[in-house]
């Protein structure tokens, strides 16, 4: 009970539930939708609940500016970064998740008649900027996993190191590929995602049934939910 209250305590923690959420029931939704009867009503019912957890993490993600400024004005150009193309493919995704939040507040305010502008044109502007740092975000856990390995293969060569200092050397590595693989893993599926919710005629646009997006949004809110409960952390935009 303890982590649970400990998890929906903290900001990112409870967006990571009501993300979970929100993915789940459009998956179990979509499925029961397709039946008929009974079934097909309390489906539409998971889909419309899932639609306004999905609104309601729109609208709390207009408090997400700051701490996004924050944490790339921290990386800055990336200068701790031993490999260039981590440094440069980090900061490429920090450029494209700090325009994708003003992008996406001006289309909810168009959406919600705020302001008097073309709603779709602001949201297929920041699904472009989602989508371009997820490929980003995919290729930098990538190159790190090539990085590590490289690193791994170079160790097992020289073996200077003690036995025990090795192994625990070993041991981080390949907990880092771990966390690294199962990133690539959340990166693509909310791509396949953001390709759907793309214009029509752009790969796959507008083809995916509810289910198949629900089962793509929960594979990496799983994900999400496994790093941050491993210490990992997330800086990418997330929709």
């Amino acid at each position: 009970m303890d982590p649970i209250v400990q998890l929906l305590e903290s900001y990112r923690g409870r967006d990571k539930v009501v993300r979970t959420l929100c993915y789940g029931s459009q998956l179990v939704g979509g499925v029961l939708s397709q039946k008929s009867g009974r079934s097909s009503a309390v489906g539409k019912s998971l889909l419309l609940f899932s639609a306004q957890l999905s609104h309601c993490r729109t609208v709390l993600r207009l408090f997400d500016d700051l701490s996004m400024v924050a944490y790339t004005r921290s990386y800055g150009l990336g200068n701790r970064e031993e490999d260039g193309v981590v440094r440069c493919l980090s900061v490429l995704t920090n450029v494209a998740d700090q325009l994708y939040y003003p992008c996406e507040h001006i289309a909810w305010a168009a959406e919600a008649e705020l302001i008097k502008v073309q709603p779709d044109r602001w949201w297929t502007l920041s699904t472009l900027l989602w989508a371009a740092s997820l490929l980003l975000g995919a290729l930098r856990s990538i190159r790190v996993i090539m990085l590590l390995r490289r690193k791994l293969r170079e160790h097992q060569r020289t073996r200077q190191d003690s036995a025990s200092h090795g192994r625990a050397t070993r041991r981080e590595c390949q907990q880092q590929i771990t966390m690294e693989m199962l990133s690539v893993v959340s990166c693509l599926a909310d791509l396949s995602n953001a390709v759907h919710w793309m214009p029509p005629g752009v790969l796959w646009a507008g083809q995916f049934p509810s289910w198949l997006v629900g089962l793509m949004g929960t594979v990496s809110s799983f994900i999400g939910l496994y790093q941050m409960g491993s210490g990992g952390s997330e800086h990418q935009a997330s929709s």
